[in-house]
């Protein structure tokens, strides 16, 4: 029972080396599949080739300036004043590549280059886009976008020009089947464009030597959209500024075009950001000069009525010993109160509620200043976003605010320095006094004086510092260059990148070469038939395989002749040999011995076989009966005509009054070979072949002839061939390729492992030409 468990288990089979050679010949004799396949696929590759459109990529260099304000100055009074800095320092790299990737610096370059109008030659398969080639231009005098849109999904958004001489032209609308008939540079209108066309030939004998031109009208958005996700750009080092920007397009020239309008939309919009600061800078220190200018005249003209009202001359000769040394802190103090006016103006220009930029760096805090630099970069970008929305839109009102805070922290910011500057600026008067008792004998007009001129110089050294301001932000307006240095133009590789000649057609000779073999393999794995004998004898290992036998062609006989020389008498020669030598150890004195010929299923020929190999063993000039055991479904009349309706073997196991000889019948296809029938079909086959009778018919037959072929039933459908296997010496087993399904050979063995056939020795038939032999190179032709 245990056996009986693990009877269906499959065979392990011993680890064999790979030999090349074999699994070479093995598909070697498709080569017709393999050159023909390969054939038709480098014919596509090289149609393919010649008419795929071709893809170029341009490359372009960049160095982003990394400025940070060189532009630091020191007035007379003391002050540092860095103008207009950190616009471009407070920046990060990400930022960058993050604006050059926007799709609104694409929309702007493809609106420059009008990249929405496009222009192909439908000459070819394909339709071959012209870009600058174009005979044609297309100057778009409004576009309706959503009526554009609706075109496009009608198909009305392509048109076809003819050229008809004479500068005249013919629009046809192949949708609509609608034909306008017009010129250059007149207007045309359509349902979503009113346009003009103009002519894109310079020299105008070259006017008639074009046809016809496709021009196809998309929306800005969908074709900026296509060429930003075609845009790659890189930062070369993350310690370094230098960007790549790459793109691929169909036309060398357009992606050229875009790379270098792209460099270009982006310096023209960080120009604007800088100027857009400096001109609030502007704005702010001429409003201050025209403040100040009206207060140093007041001061000049109280000081010139004071002098004439109290007949005083250069009051300060008499007292100079006593100015040098409060000179000093006099200093100090126009500093401060300089510091307290720009202080108290800004917090003026904060709270008459403007929201535009503020001026940048007049000489604060480090940190007022930081908090002046972002709120107008947070204003900016409010700005430009409100340009293409709402104040609904939430990045706007996050922006907003933002800047509100940013604002209450700049007015704190100025509340606390103006606090610091009102303790130093009394720190100052309290050592100016102490000194200043010193000078108290000296008239009240040279106090009233002095405070007239001191007052004087702060106005004079305030309103110097904004004229310095006023001509560095001039300078800076007019001298302003791009934030991105070109290192190199944009430039194509020269030549297509795509279609690639190399990996198309290498592509092509892999598949040709590939497919074949995966349909090869594919039916090997699909396969669950038994093809060659090597199938045959990794199913049944341990088991011997005597011969194999080939297919017949049409026309050829299925019986062997005297002297044939044919490749399947052959084949019966050679498993006779076999047959003849594994024999002798079962041959018996004076006895014959009994060769049973069965299969697992109908059609595998073991009729066939059996009969032929009688003829065989009869032309050896041995004595060969051929008994037809199988009394369900009888066939050897398919060879012998006169035995269809012969007695046989079950009348003779019926009618125990007869004898054998009676019933054995002479054949035509030899004078050694003899025929018993299987007789008249019984209505108990199984019955008869438990007759005792039946041990004594091949006895008898063993007795009288050399070999007894036995042509018995098939063992899987009835139980006939187990019943009468004990009377066997040998037992030839038939398969047949391309038709024994390799999971009945489970049967057999387990047939085999239980006893219940003899000798068991395998036949493979039917197997084609090409499978037969070993490795279809050694097959049975010697000598035809």
């Amino acid at each position: 029972m245990a056996k009986e468990k693990y009877k269906y288990l499959p065979v392990t089979e011993d680890s064999n080396e790979i030999n090349l050679r074999e699994i070479l010949d093995k598909y070697k004799r498709f080569w017709p599949w393999f050159v023909i396949v390969t054939s038709i696929f480098l014919a596509v590759a090289v149609f393919y080739i010649k008419k795929a459109p071709n893809q170029y990529t341009s490359v372009a260099s960049i160095i982003i300036n990394d400025e940070k304000g060189n532009s630091t100055s020191r007035t007379s009074n003391g002050f540092d004043v860095d103008l207009l800095s950190g616009g471009l320092s407070s920046n990060s790299m990400a930022n960058e590549l993050g604006l050059l990737r926007s799709k609104r610096l694409m929309f702007n370059t493809v609106k420059a280059l009008d990249l929405n109008v496009q222009y192909f030659n439908d000459g070819d398969l394909v339709p071959r886009p012209l870009y600058d080639a174009s005979p044609i231009k297309v100057e778009i005098l409004q576009l309706d976008e959503e009526k554009l849109s609706e075109a496009i999904r009608n198909e009305n958004n392509i048109l076809k020009v003819k050229y008809l001489g004479e500068d005249g032209l013919q629009l046809l609308n192949e949708t609509e089947e609608t034909v306008i008939n017009t010129s250059f540079n007149s207007h045309i209108k359509l349902s979503f464009v009113d346009f003009v066309i103009k002519s894109n030939v310079e020299d105008t004998s070259d006017v008639a030597n074009w046809k016809e031109v496709t021009i196809k009208f998309l929306p800005l958005k969908s074709v900026a959209a296509a060429y930003n996700k075609k845009l790659e750009v890189d930062l070369i080092d993350d310690n370094a500024t230098l960007i790549t920007l790459k793109l691929t397009d169909g036309v060398a020239k357009r992606s050229e075009d875009i790379l270098n309008q792209l460099i270009f939309e982006y310096n023209k919009e960080a120009i604007e950001d800088k100027n857009l600061i400096a001109k609030n800078t502007a704005d702010f220190i001429d409003e201050r000069l025209s403040i100040i200018n009206s207060e140093l005249d007041s001061v000049e003209s109280g000081k010139e009525s004071f002098k004439e009202l109290n007949r005083l001359t250069d009051i300060g000769a008499e007292s100079s010993m006593m100015i040098q040394n409060i000179s000093e802190y006099n200093k100090q103090q126009q500093q401060v109160a300089t510091q307290l006016e720009v202080t108290g103006s800004m917090l003026n220009y904060l709270e008459s509620g403007s929201n535009d930029l503020l001026p940048a760096n007049l000489g604060l805090e480090s940190e007022t200043n930081g908090f002046v630099t972002n709120y107008n970069d947070l204003i900016l970008k409010r700005d430009k976003l409100l340009a293409g929305s709402t104040n609904k839109n939430p990045l706007v009102v996050s922006l907003n605010e933002q800047i509100d805070q940013l604002r209450s922290n700049v007015k704190q910011s100025l509340l606390n320095q103006r606090q610091n500057l009102m303790i130093q600026k009394e720190s100052l008067r309290k050592r100016t006094g102490s000194i200043g008792s010193q000078i108290a004998r000296m008239p009240g007009q040279e106090r009233q004086v002095r405070g007239i001129e001191r007052q004087q110089s702060i106005k004079e050294s305030l309103y110097l510092f904004l004229l310095q301001k006023r001509e560095e932000n001039t300078l800076e307006l007019s001298v302003t260059g791009p934030k991105a240095k070109i290192v190199d133009s944009a430039s194509s590789s020269g030549g297509s990148i795509s279609p690639s000649p190399k990996i198309v057609l290498g592509s092509a000779l892999l598949l040709g070469f590939l497919l074949p073999f995966i349909v090869i393999r594919s039916k090997e794995l699909l396969n669950n038939k038994i093809k060659c004998r090597e199938d045959l004898e990794k199913l049944t290992k341990n088991l011997t395989t005597l011969g194999e036998l080939p297919l017949l062609r049409k026309k050829e006989h299925e019986l062997i002749k005297k002297n044939d020389h044919s490749v399947l008498a052959e084949a019966f020669r050679i498993l006779s040999a076999n047959l003849q030598f594994i024999s002798t150890s079962h041959k018996k004195r004076d006895k014959g011995v009994s060769i049973f010929v069965t299969s697992t299923v109908k059609g595998e020929g073991k009729t066939f076989v059996a009969t032929n190999m009688a003829i065989t063993l009869a032309l050896t000039g041995k004595k060969i009966v051929l008994v037809g055991a199988d009394l369900r479904n009888p066939q050897l009349q398919r060879y012998q005509k006169n035995l269809l309706k012969a007695l046989g073997v079950s009348d003779y196991l019926v009618n125990k009054e007869h004898k054998l000889s009676t019933y054995l019948q002479e054949t035509d296809l030899h004078e050694n070979l003899m025929v018993l029938p299987s007789g008249t079909i019984p209505p108990n086959p199984a019955e008869l072949l438990h007759s005792n009778r039946l041990g004594d018919m091949f006895s008898e037959l063993k007795q009288d002839f050399d070999y007894v072929i036995v042509d018995t039933a098939p063992a899987l459908l009835v139980a006939d061939t187990f019943l009468i296997n004990k009377y066997a010496d040998l037992t030839l087993y038939i398969t047949r390729a391309d038709f024994t399904e390799k999971k009945l050979m489970d049967f057999t063995k387990d047939a085999v492992q239980k006893g219940k056939l003899k000798n068991i020795n395998f036949v493979l038939n039917g197997v084609a030409h090409r499978n037969l032999g070993y490795g279809s190179k050694y097959g049975y032709t010697y000598g035809v």
